[in-house]
């Protein structure tokens, strides 16, 4: 192998590509390549496709068990057996349509937000979108800039670009006309132009994985702890299943279609079969939720993730204030000519191709000098913090500048540095302009340079900024501001936008991870970080055990939102960053944000809540099976019943619950906090039931009395059930207490209504033995009340 640059190895047997010439492919070469399929075709999907989410939703472990049972039903009894099997397909269709609707959410805000690289054809440059590149197209690529396909460089103008994310290597290399460009690759610095080489899966990034160079995936403990959970009940329902089948198949001599109603009766309430779908929709609601207020979730359980976080970073520029600047002052040093340095200043912005906004405010106020001529440029970059370049001044000298921070610039104690810091106590942003000696190409081209003038900046704050800041206080987030500008200036910003706090200049920070961590919980406002800096700062407060939100929109960000646990990027941001954030905010707006945070704690709040009630039933079907077995006696439900109970006490509250506003912060062990109601819930409920069940056995004789004995444990389980919904509701709002009261009354109408007592199988016979189940429910109420408050002491969450 032979090597070009640093961190780029070049196989000897793949010859570079005919050049194209600097004005790119003609119409009729692009419709040739396209033609022959050299096209960058590697799909970039913001989400599943449609046979992905209809086998994600149909095709369950549950749903198979469920469906067996549901024939079985079809044929051996009543429809009314088969309730079930029909809420289940009700189920699964709300799934997949949820799920769509929020593909098509993701989907519509990836291609708004989906960044355009420019290619030369036919002499101009175009903008297209990555899936039209075709083979031997000329990119043009700048700062921010990702590399979409394999290339060759063919032009460079102070090319930088970062491989981190593809090799691993740190420092930038430096791009020169034949050396390689990888895919998934970024520009941090300078500009050119490159030829496209390998397009589609033949590219380095799709090979290495078509979507792991985009992102890490994001950990969803709702959803691990969810698949925890349900492997727990698969392997609790086998025995009691099996038990129970052959107890009521063989033991018991009732008809078999009665004995084999009965099975499935115990059988089916043991899967949580809502469970999944409710998690499913719930991100889904939330994910359309989110893109009405155009944020796009790249990944689902980012919305989660968000709701975790209790350590926002935030880059100053674009996320606190916004994009553009204004130049508010000139002041003149050490005696130069106000007009000479306007000129060098106006040249210096035409000689950057592709200015940063700090450029951009210099150039809009300084007008280009026309008979200066630019002969090499720097450009800027965040780890130096300074660019450069030379000219061919207008009579003929010829001089060499620098524009960047003046204390990296100057010397320790130049007088400049006082006004400075005077001006960043303000608040503003000052640049410094210096006259070099020295070659840029020289590493210490900033030694001895000699101050002309200080370019005094004012940064435009983002509107929303102080009521966001203020909202993460409120929500106990704390917010740390890192960046690249100077500390003092950085500061006098975050002191406008009403966040207190220590100030800290990055180059004084310790450089182990404990020492650095120490310094972030102490300080609040860093300055003078660099983008390896930024990814220690993320690292080191992981290490801490903080849950850490990043945000940015520059390229100078982007290693470190790929190590935070949830990465956010501006939609206006360079392509690099929204390549690799979770949460992109394509309006921009940093008050976007709170919105993520309440969609995420709505989400967990409401799933953690739904998930007892789901589980309480599980646990309650399975000690039920358990205690028929060792009894000896017939199961005292049909599936009928069970589905009845199922909806009014599960299902359609669940699915209110599960969307209702929730501001609660999430709190960590799901799994925990989920068992340790549901488990005390389910025996309670299990130990009432089956004993109102027993004592209804001695209590009825003679024909009808299986149904009588049913009804009277069907009454006393969902009262206990109605309960535990009345525990899960609180607090109490005006729509919580009538969601409650209506499923109450639901009951009681099937109660009430013959053809639906005749429908359901529940008719309550005589007067003592269905006041026996009500007092029987009261008393588990109670003791519920009792248990749950004895478990919130014993284990809290």
């Amino acid at each position: 192998m032979t090597h070009l640059d640093a961190g780029t190895e070049v196989d000897p047997g793949h010859p570079l590509p005919a050049p194209v010439g600097t004005g790119g492919l003609s119409s009729a070469e692009v419709a040739e390549r396209v033609a022959r399929g050299q096209v960058n075709d590697v799909p970039v999907r913001s989400s599943r496709s449609v046979a992905d989410i209809v086998r994600a939703n149909v095709f369950t472990r549950f749903n198979a068990i469920i469906g067996v049972l549901w024939l079985i039903m079809l044929f051996v009894a009543p429809v009314q057996d088969s309730l079930f099997g029909y809420v289940i397909l009700a189920n699964t269709g709300i799934g997949i349509i949820q799920e769509w609707r929020a593909k098509k959410t993701l989907d519509s805000l990836a291609v708004i937000g989906e960044a355009k690289p420019t290619v030369r054809r036919d002499g101009t440059a175009v903008e297209v979108s990555t899936s039209e590149i075709v083979l031997d197209d000329l990119i043009e690529i700048g700062p921010g800039d990702k590399a979409v396909v394999d290339g060759v460089c063919v032009e460079a103008d102070g090319l930088e670009i970062d491989e981190s994310l593809l090799t691993g290597e740190a420092d930038p290399v430096v791009k020169r006309p034949g050396d390689r460009v990888l895919s998934g690759s970024f520009v941090v610095a300078g500009g050119g132009a490159f030829q496209a080489t390998k397009v589609g899966r033949e590219a380095y990034a799709a090979q290495l994985a078509e979507e792991a160079s985009r992102f890490t995936l994001v950990h969803s403990e709702l959803r691990s702890g969810i698949s925890t959970i349900l492997k727990y009940v698969t392997w609790m329902m086998i025995p009691a299943a099996t038990g129970l089948i052959i107890t009521q198949l063989f033991v018991k001599e009732n008809a078999l279609d009665d004995s084999i109603a009965r099975t499935v009766g115990g059988i089916v309430p043991m899967v949580p079969e809502g469970l999944v779908l409710l998690t499913s929709v719930a991100f889904a609601i939330g994910v359309i939720r989110l893109g009405r207020k155009q944020c796009l979730v790249q990944e689902l359980p980012a919305i989660e993730g968000l709701a975790r976080v209790d350590t926002v970073c935030l880059d100053k520029t674009g996320t606190l204030t916004e994009g553009g600047m204004d130049v508010t002052e000139l002041r003149i040093l050490g005696g130069n000519d106000e007009e000479y340095v306007r000129k060098v200043l106006g040249a210096l912005g035409e000689s950057d191709p592709r200015p940063n906004a700090s450029l951009q405010a210099v150039i809009d106020a300084y007008p280009d000098a026309e008979d200066w001529r630019c002969t090499e440029s720097l450009p800027f970059s965040s780890a130096r913090k300074y660019s450069g370049a030379s000219f061919s001044e207008g009579d003929g000298e010829s001089s060499t500048w620098l524009l960047g921070a003046p204390d990296v610039l100057l010397a320790p104690g130049d007088p400049a540095l006082a006004e400075t810091e005077s001006l960043n106590e303000q608040g503003l942003r000052v640049l410094l302009l210096a006259r070099t000696g020295r070659e840029l190409d020289d590493p210490r081209v900033a030694e001895d340079a000699k101050p002309a003038a200080l370019v005094v900046l004012e940064q435009r704050l983002r509107p929303d900024a102080a009521d966001t800041l203020r909202y993460f206080a409120e929500q106990n987030v704390r917010a740390k501001v890192i960046s690249g500008d100077n500390a003092v200036s950085v500061g006098a910003v975050a002191a406008k936008l009403g966040l207190e706090g220590t100030t800290v200049d990055a180059r004084l920070l310790p450089h182990d991870k404990d020492g650095m961590a120490e310094a972030l919980d102490e300080g609040t406002v860093f300055g003078r970080v660099t983008p390896q800096q930024k990814r220690d700062m993320v690292g080191a407060l992981q290490a801490h055990g903080h849950t850490v939100a990043m945000t940015g929109d520059g390229v100078n960000d982007v290693l470190a939102l790929k190590d935070a646990d949830i990465g956010v990027s501006m939609g206006s941001g360079s392509e690099a960053t929204r390549a690799v954030a979770q949460i992109v905010l394509l309006n921009n707006s940093f008050a976007t944000l709170p919105s993520v945070v309440a969609e995420g704690r709505r989400v967990i709040g409401n799933i953690t809540r739904v998930a007892t009630l789901f589980l309480v039933k599980t646990v309650y079907s399975v000690l039920l099976a358990v205690m028929v077995v060792c009894w000896q006696v017939e199961y005292p439900f049909l599936p009928r019943h069970l589905t009845l109970l199922s909806t009014l006490t599960i299902g359609v509250p669940a699915f209110f619950l599960a969307l209702a506003p929730n501001k609660e912060r999430a709190k960590p062990h799901f799994v925990r906090r989920v068992m340790r109601y549901a488990i005390p819930g389910g025996v309670v409920a299990a130990l009432a039931t089956f004993a109102t069940y027993l004592i209804a056995r001695h209590h009825y004789t003679g024909e009808g009395s299986l149904d009588a004995e049913t009804s009277v444990a069907t009454l006393t389980l969902f009262l206990i059930s109605m309960w535990v919904l009345a525990i899960i509701a609180r607090p109490y709002t005006w729509w919580r207490v009538l969601l409650v009261a209506s499923m109450g009354a639901g009951f009681l109408l099937v109660l009430v209504v013959p053809w639906l007592q005749e429908f359901f199988a529940l008719r309550l016979v005589g007067v003592t033995m269905p006041w026996v189940a009500v007092g029987i429910a009261a008393g588990a109420a109670a003791t519920l009340e009792l248990v749950w408050k004895w478990v919130d002491r014993r284990f809290p969450a």
